[in-house]
């Protein structure tokens, strides 16, 4: 991980020690190291510098404004799914011309308010979205520029639960019915046809998928062009994995020429929309352990738990685990498990990890992406801080939650209150 590492065998992100950070905010807490993701924006930005491109960064994978931010000052747009996330970049400084609009169940308030915004373009994932798109920019008196997202029937080779690219997903519109989408668009007076797209999946580890991707699109660009129908952007989504454990994924650089190979000389706007390959390794969780025990099954119980990450319980997903202060006790077979009462809870599972007491501070590895931002609250546990290091400075991107906010917005019935707290309400008002 880069710049990530021990120095007289305590872990620092940057130049700053884990340790200092746990003693001002608190166990757990997720940890980025600001020069990591810079890093890896560039390096991947570059691998398509030989064509005209736009990086717009998966904000489903670590959705924090101050990281959308450094993204933003290093000229990267939006790739987003809802509301929330439109918010949450045009208040990161995203501009609104570099925001790509995806997912399949977009809502007539979000689609408003991201016309409002004057977003690059909608990738629409269904006949009826389309009508509603039409219907919603003809109520604001607007141009919707759009794009429609194929399904190419391609197998990504990864985790069910992350593929998006075959005929059985939920995602995108089949090929052989495009053509009657774009065509159908093109009668709409508040449409603007501008791009076509495709995204098959997440962590994936070889090239080939995205090459016949990349294959597919180019011979449904030949048919719209025959049908009059020009298109501006290509957007061939993200999906390129990390390393967490064996897998050998295409550097960014490999994967970069593969696709500019695959796309010849086609004459349009390439979108990209990494994200796991942007912020994967980029940052940690930082764990402390509350207790240990011993049976038939040797347990780690630490502080965060499943609703912190939950990777691990969603997906059988691995992450390493390393101890913050190296003190040479080895490596044991154990169970890294959380506070949750669940017993899909835990981190690390029949593995080998660092033989830990009571106290100690385990570094759980490569947990930039979609850990964070798949948090929650379950168990009425306050979602953790957010610390971003930049040099020998760290600042908190997100402040530990307090009960007080973990309760915002709950309410209590007159009907269940007793009498005194009735007659109090009332005169408080």
């Amino acid at each position: 991980m880069d710049n990530f590492q021990y120095v007289e065998s305590v872990l620092h992100v940057e130049e700053v020690p884990v340790p200092k950070i746990a003693a001002a905010v608190g166990t757990p807490f997720y940890l980025y190291s600001a020069a990591t993701l810079g890093l890896n924006f560039t390096v991947f930005d570059q691998a398509f510098s030989g064509i005209k491109h736009l990086t717009c960064f998966a904000v489903k994978a670590c959705s924090n404004i101050a990281v959308l931010r450094l993204f933003a000052r290093l000229g990267g747009g939006a790739d987003i799914v809802s509301g929330g996330e439109l918010r949450r970049a045009l208040v990161a400084g995203v501009e609104p011309g570099k925001i790509v609009y995806s997912g399949v169940g977009k809502t007539r308030p979000e689609i408003r308010e991201a016309l409002k915004a004057g977003i690059l373009m909608f990738n629409l994932e269904s006949a009826q979205e389309l009508g509603v798109v039409q219907e919603c920019a003809a109520e604001l008196r607007v141009v919707a520029r759009i794009s429609l997202r194929v399904n190419p029937d391609i197998d990504p080779h990864t985790h069910a639960y992350i593929s998006t690219g075959l005929a059985k997903n939920k995602f995108g519109i089949p090929t052989e019915e495009a053509m009657e989408g774009y065509l159908a668009a093109s009668a709409l007076a508040n449409i603007e046809i501008v791009g076509l797209s495709c995204h098959i999946g997440s962590q994936i580890t070889k090239v080939s998928p995205f090459v016949d991707s990349v294959a597919k699109l180019r011979d449904f660009l030949v048919r719209l062009a025959a049908a009059g129908i020009v298109i501006k952007y290509l957007d061939i989504g993200g999906g390129l994995g990390i390393r967490y454990n064996q897998e050998e994924p295409p550097s960014s650089a490999q994967y970069g020429a593969a696709v500019l190979q695959a796309l010849g000389d086609l004459d349009c706007v390439l979108i990209l929309e990494p994200g796991r390959v942007i912020v994967g390794n980029a940052g940690i969780l930082v764990t402390r352990v509350i207790f240990t025990k011993s049976g038939r099954q040797k347990f780690i119980i630490v502080d965060a738990g499943m609703n912190d990450l939950l990777r691990p319980s969603l997906y059988g997903a691995h992450h390493g685990i390393i101890p913050v202060i190296q003190g040479g006790r080895g490596r044991e077979v154990a169970d890294v498990v959380g506070p949750v009462c669940e017993t899909g809870d835990f981190i690390s599972r029949g593995k080998e990890v660092p033989v830990a007491l009571s106290g100690d501070l385990l570094a759980v590895q490569d947990a930039g992406a979609y850990c964070f931002s798949m948090s929650s609250n379950y168990n009425s546990r306050p979602r953790v801080a957010e610390v971003l290091v930049n040099g020998r400075d760290f600042h908190v991107i997100r402040r530990r939650e307090t009960y007080d906010e973990l309760l915002r917005g709950e309410l209590i019935p007159d009907f269940l209150m007793d009498k005194e707290n009735r007659v109090a309400k009332n005169d408080q008002q």
